[in-house]
């Protein structure tokens, strides 16, 4: 009896747990979509878009339990592969299409944000973790996934481009940029569905849903 109630305890513990990061990740995205609504504060809020991306990426591994050798593969490729990818976009327009990062994403390497690197991977990890034990063919999955990724990019570009994180020659985002965006997510959820590692993750599904709400709604706001 005693056993039970301490694992009852535990459980207990770690379901609070979640829940208050759960809340935090509410909160945090509500109070984002309030200062990126009033165009007074908007630009303070901009210089907080890398803090966001790393604060959602920390909660996120903070219940992350596959930590293995091959997790730590996927997650330099993730940001290798996207990162690269964005580079030679950046210098070639090959991949996307003819763009530019502004200075809101921070740091640049090579004129691509450091941070677009944490952005693939974080997206990749998100949209791969829903289908993970629901979808038994990988590649099925891996193309769900990337699939899911081409929508979140719809869902962001018209923000982006309004809060200066990138910008488009001539204003328009090209088909190539949808097309090109889910060959490389493929790539990574390829990737992620070949290695193992733990992947269930309980805060997944839940800031997921806090971004393509946080998304839409900015969409209609800054439209």
């Amino acid at each position: 009896m005693e056993r039970i109630t301490a694992e009852e305890t535990t459980k207990n513990h770690q379901l609070d747990r979640i829940n208050i990061f759960k809340l935090i990740i509410l909160v945090f995205h509500i109070v984002g979509i309030v200062g990126m609504s009033i165009p007074s504060i908007r630009p303070y809020f901009q210089l907080l878009t890398p803090f966001h991306l790393l604060l959602c990426t920390g909660l996120l591994l903070v219940f992350h339990k596959g930590w293995n050798v091959n997790f730590l593969i996927f997650s330099l490729l993730a940001f290798g592969i996207g990162f690269g990818a964005e580079v030679i976009g950046v210098h070639t327009q090959l991949l996307f299409g003819g763009y530019s990062y502004g200075s809101v994403l921070g740091v640049k390497v090579f004129e691509v944000p450091l941070m677009i690197g944490v952005n693939w991977f974080l997206l990749v990890y998100l949209s791969a973790e829903i289908f993970e034990g629901r979808i038994r063919n990988w590649l099925v999955a891996a193309i769900l996934g990337a699939l899911v990724m081409v929508i979140m990019d719809f869902l962001i570009e018209p923000v982006a481009v309004s809060l200066d994180f990138w910008a488009w020659e001539g204003g328009q985002i090209p088909l190539s940029n949808y097309t090109s965006w889910f060959i490389v997510a493929l790539v990574i959820q390829l990737i992620y569905g070949k290695l193992e590692f733990r992947k269930k993750n309980p805060l997944a599904l839940f800031l997921l849903l806090n971004l393509i709400v946080f998304f839409g709604i900015l969409n209609v706001v800054l439209s």
